[in-house]
């Protein structure tokens, strides 16, 4: 990824800006899959849950997805809103350009950048999700990021991502294989899980770089941390 050190362990096909367009897409098609049949709608969903309690119903807020591949989660946070009373204007940043015409298509709004250098002024959204992006990163830039997003967010962050366990990876394995994921995709999965972090590393490093985060356990091996910004 531009602008942010990667993880050691292992290289996936979308740490690759330069990768094959046509690779991408099928990857990204079954991330989106991935996302609905093993945990991570529902892992951005708990996360708004969590950051919107005590908010009014009838707000407007906007929502940023960094790193938003095909678009699915903000646009199914837009429903999940949508049946709390709370209407959410979505928008998403990729820095594939193959991934944001997909996006685009979709009919999410979208900003062509990298994670590493937000091209996104301060304060100018209301709520910033982070999803599946973290164990991309060394800790260290997971924490320049986590302080970031702090910063671009006026209400607060959602960082969802997977966690790291032997049984994730089974899980993985068999799964990817009965919804017959593409190759690259199915070694990528493993790879992210054996890069993705324990829910007390994440906690750490959120509060090493000065953040207050809950964060949870939740199914599909999943993560989620949530703060405010104020």
């Amino acid at each position: 990824m531009n602008g942010v050190e990667l993880a050691t362990i292992g290289r996936e096909l979308l740490d690759d800006p330069a990768a094959d367009p046509g690779a991408v897409r099928e990857s990204l098609h079954n991330i989106a899959r991935s996302n609905r049949w093993f945990g991570g709608r529902q892992a951005v969903r708990h996360g708004l849950t969590q950051l919107c309690r005590g908010l009014p119903a009838g707000m407007t807020l906007t929502i940023l997805d960094v790193g938003t591949g095909l678009g699915d989660l903000p646009l199914d946070a837009v429903r999940w809103g949508a049946g709390r009373g709370i209407r959410l204007v979505p928008f998403g940043l990729e820095r594939s350009r193959a991934a944001a015409v997909l996006a685009r298509d979709a009919g999410l709004p979208m900003i062509l950048g990298c994670a590493g250098a937000l091209p996104i002024k301060h304060r100018s959204v209301d709520i910033v999700v982070l999803s599946q992006v973290a164990h991309h990163m060394h800790g260290d830039a997971v924490m320049r990021m986590a302080r970031e997003l702090t910063m671009v967010a006026r209400v607060g962050v959602v960082l969802a991502d997977l966690r790291r366990s032997r049984l994730a990876m089974i899980g993985f394995w068999f799964g990817s294989r009965m919804l017959r994921f593409d190759p690259a995709t199915r070694a990528d999965g493993l790879t992210s899980v054996r890069r993705s972090y324990t829910r007390m590393e994440l906690k750490t490093l959120l509060s090493r770089a000065g953040i207050d985060a809950n964060v949870e356990q939740r199914p599909g091996f999943r993560l989620v941390a949530t703060w405010r910004s104020g």
